[in-house]
């Protein structure tokens, strides 16, 4: 087999494959076993019919067009890949001889990945969550360990978020009560939308007792077109309040002896889910302010490739959980549109970011050595069971072994600008990359070790 491509306009190569007639005849050899089946001739059982009773009944173009049906695919697969040319659509393919005898030849066109060029990557600068804790975190923890014990407390005031008001709530659709939604004396929290409907929140905000609020909302299950119609009277709002934060309220309620030692371990636990949080970003915030450097149109191909993995992906793990896509949207309440235009908004900054960074690989011609292929090989064989050698080998006969190359090549270019990339908050501040760094809790040393110590070296 002979290929050769040409590059056409619009991001498209046309394959031009040629195979000799003698390469060509065990697939019309094949074709004809296959018709050998279907065909009933009397005095032969099926599949039995000689080639030449069959060319004389029915003709050769019959098997050579079922040959090249069946043999095109691989035909075009190993052009592709005998060329190195990265498609990312279906072909158009185009026989153009060979349909009654002789070599076989086809063109097929094909669009292919982009190569872009990205400027400015080399200066990116990216804006991260503050990684110190604030005073008003702290102290929010701190309001947390307190919550469980605070005691309520009747005020005059209009209801705040966090507020508990006693109300008797009513709800209909037309004419018919809704009994789930319709009760007395029913402690409500204002802003925690306990059941669903945000306008019940939104009218509790802001109201006091003796307030006979009349509005309507939304069913929460999008099947349901009618809207609730509600009428709710506040009769009591009332307040937490916290209890004294003191060493004594600590020692009693917690693990720990003191205040000291609560916000110690505060600023360790949080502080160090906060870094890591941080850290993490960092990528993401690199890839995304990478991927708006790119000013390139980004093919519709790669665009609908990526939103047919994405919902395959979440299809997958909704299956894991005995859902269906479609009951995902209906508990989500998101139109199918909706869900629609948010998957092609990931599927099309994905597609962004893939492409600005293969042209900062081959700006900065980053390779993937055996070393880092074999670390690959081994953490998919700790995720899948097998022997690193065996997935070697599924990769290799299934061809993939040079996209995961091309993958791992992808990750050290985004580990390169994740690592050079300025970090500021959102203040403006420049942010040191030491202070992302975990802190690892010490061991504490037993109180009586250095007693033990001195009593040893006074007896001896």
């Amino acid at each position: 087999m002979q290929s050769s491509v040409t590059e056409l306009e619009d991001n498209k190569v046309k394959i031009s494959v040629e195979i000799e007639a003698a390469d060509f005849e065990p697939e019309v050899d094949a074709a004809f076993k296959r018709l050998a089946k279907e065909v009933r001739l009397p005095g032969f059982r099926p599949g039995k019919a000689p080639r030449k009773l069959l060319e004389a009944r029915m003709g050769v173009g019959y098997a050579r067009e079922d040959a090249l049906r069946e043999a095109l695919p691989e035909y075009y697969s190993q052009a592709v890949a005998d060329n190195d040319v990265d498609v990312i659509d279906q072909p158009e393919i185009d026989v153009t001889g060979g349909q009654e005898e002789g070599n076989v030849t086809f063109d097929a066109t094909v669009a292919i990945r982009p190569i872009i060029t990205v400027a400015g990557y080399k200066s990116l600068r990216i804006e991260v969550p503050s990684p110190h804790l604030t005073d008003e975190e702290i102290q929010d923890q701190l309001d947390r360990v307190r919550l469980p014990h605070a005691e309520l407390k009747t005020v005059e005031r209009a209801a705040e978020n966090d507020d508990h008001v006693l109300i008797d709530i009513a709800s209909k659709i037309g004419d018919e009560e809704l009994a789930g939604l319709t009760t007395s004396d029913y402690d409500y929290v204002v802003g925690s939308n306990a059941v669903g409907i945000a306008e019940i929140d939104e009218n509790l905000l802001g109201a006091k007792a003796g307030d006979e609020l009349s509005f309507t909302a939304e069913h929460p299950s999008p099947d349901e077109e009618n809207e609730i119609s509600f009428e709710i009277t506040v009769t009591e709002v009332k307040e937490s309040v916290l209890p004294e934060l003191t060493d004594e309220f600590v020692a009693e309620n917690t693990e720990f002896a003191d205040i000291a030692a609560l916000k110690a371990d505060i600023d360790l636990n949080m502080g160090n889910a906060k870094r890591q949080q941080v850290a993490m970003a960092i990528n993401d915030k690199t890839a995304e302010a990478l991927a708006n450097l790119v000013t390139d149109d980004i093919p519709e191909a790669l665009v609908q490739s990526e939103m047919q993995n994405r919902i395959q992906d979440l299809s997958m793990r909704l299956q894991s959980q005995g859902l269906t896509l479609d009951q995902y949207l209906s508990f989500s309440g998101m139109a199918p549109e909706e869900f629609t235009e948010q998957l092609r908004e990931g599927a099309n900054q994905s597609a962004r970011v893939d492409l600005a960074l293969r042209a900062v690989v081959v700006a900065e011609n980053i390779e993937a050595t055996e070393d880092d292929l074999n670390e690959e090989l081994e953490r998919l064989s700790e995720a899948f069971g097998q022997d690193s050698s065996a997935i070697r080998e599924q990769l290799e006969s299934a061809g993939q072994l040079k996209a995961v190359r091309s993958d791992l090549r992808i990750r050290k270019a985004l580990d390169d600008l994740s690592e050079s990339v300025e970090i500021v908050d959102e203040d403006g501040n420049a942010v040191d990359r030491a202070d992302l760094e975990l802190i690892e809790i010490e061991d504490a040393e037993p109180e009586d070790s250095a007693t033990d110590a001195d009593e040893v070296t006074e007896e001896e």
